[in-house]
């Protein structure tokens, strides 16, 4: 298969990747999206040209393939699939938007905010990051609370063991003052 073969092929694949998508056949766009990268996965024998429109083509599928992760509730694989991305262009938008948006569904929020926050210096009017931002705030909120009463649950004693305390406490003391005053 020539080089403009491959090319051919991916844009294809992509294509039909496409389609299913917005069918919402999420796992076999997912494929589509699978099989076009790999066809132009490989780019030494290719001419600058194909180097470019290769490039842009694999981004696009990675990109797509995340989207059909996240709608499959595939965080792992929607964030493994960004960091492709973000390796082979870092300050790719979509990529960190959708990066985050797994990071947050994996709880990892600290990563969610950072990718957030890179997309808002590249892109400062963007009203996708700009809600996901307003999401994460929120999230990261609700898990501190979170954490502030399982840690305040784990250190407070119920009353029933403050009582059971006391009890042992003055039943001590009263042996030690029987003791005492029987001597």
């Amino acid at each position: 298969m020539s080089t403009e073969e491959k090319i051919e092929a991916a844009g294809k694949k992509k294509e039909e990747g496409n389609v299913l998508f917005k069918a919402g056949k999420y796992a076999r766009a997912s494929k589509r999206y699978e099989k076009a990268v790999k066809y132009i996965e490989y780019d030494s024998s290719f001419s600058e040209e194909e180097k470019k429109l290769s490039k842009t083509l694999k981004i696009a599928s990675l990109l797509n393939n995340a989207a059909c992760k996240l709608k499959l509730k595939e965080y792992k694989d929607a964030e493994r699939l960004c960091t492709k991305v973000l390796d082979i262009e870092s300050t790719n938008v979509k990529a960190l938007y959708r990066r985050a948006q797994a990071s947050i569904q994996l709880t990892d929020l600290d990563l969610a905010e950072i990718d957030i926050k890179k997309a808002l210096e590249v892109d400062p009017d963007n009203r996708e990051v700009k809600l996901e931002y307003r999401n994460l705030k929120e999230k990261v909120k609700e898990y501190n609370k979170k954490q502030a009463k399982f840690y305040g649950n784990m250190f407070s004693l119920t009353k029933n063991q403050r009582y059971r305390r006391n009890l042992r406490v003055l039943t001590a003391e009263s042996d030690v003052a029987e003791y005492l005053f029987s001597m």
